[in-house]
């Protein structure tokens, strides 16, 4: 008798990203890739119909933000357990990914081993994370830190998703798109972004969220 596979969705707007995930997830004798997207409205929508057991989601996101999925998943789908696939700085988002619902988080510079370990471990019930962000935040947390240094660390997550896009070029009403929010609530966010990080003026803003993305590995 055959034993059933775990069931894995892939997140990733990669098309390469998702095919390496895919061949080494299936190469496994107990998983299996049951569907893939590379959206957040998508992965949503296929995930309610494919019911997989852990889903691979990358933070990095061509259109709205890589935490609030993790938080719509947990809301929709409680009962998948999330494994973040990311090229972020571990600092600033791993201990947000953690705390929107993810039970694992996984650099991609890392061994395909990592993955694979990862999506065993929350599979088993159990939260995954590199020794290396494991032993950052265990030691930012110790000290009453924050898990950056960096003054965007200071933003929410919903601001830091608004100050994400900026710097990738789109406008408010565009943002607002992406969001599913109010481009007056946009507006609000871009008020709350200045004055956390000390700008005074609109091009101030763009000028700062443009440098902080460029400077971002690509995801």
């Amino acid at each position: 008798m055959k034993t059933q596979k775990a069931r894995i969705f892939i997140m990733d707007d990669h098309p390469l990203v998702r095919e390496w995930l895919t061949s080494l997830i299936n190469q496994q004798p107990d998983l299996v890739v049951c569907g893939e997207a590379d959206d957040a409205a998508q992965a949503l929508q296929a995930i309610e119909t494919t019911t997989p057991e852990v889903a691979v989601v990358d933070l990095a996101l061509k259109s709205g933000s890589g935490l609030e999925l993790i938080k719509d998943l947990k809301r929709i789908c409680p009962g998948v357990a999330i494994v973040v696939l990311s090229m972020h700085d571990e600092m600033l988002y791993a201990e947000r990914a953690f705390r929107a619902g993810a039970r694992g988080y996984v650099m991609k510079r890392e061994s395909t081993k990592k993955v694979v370990e990862a999506i065993r471990h929350v599979l088993d019930g159990k939260r995954y994370m590199s020794e290396q962000v494991g032993a950052a935040l265990v030691e930012h947390w110790a000290d009453g830190r924050q898990a950056s240094d960096s003054p965007v660390a200071l933003l929410s997550d919903r601001e830091l998703a608004v100050f994400e896009l900026l710097g990738q070029g789109q406008e408010t009403r565009s943002i607002a798109e992406s969001l599913h929010v109010s481009m007056k609530t946009v507006q609000t966010f871009c008020a709350r972004i200045k004055e956390k990080l000390k700008l005074g003026t609109e091009r101030e803003l763009l000028r700062e969220a443009v440098r902080w993305q460029e400077n971002r590995p690509e995801g």
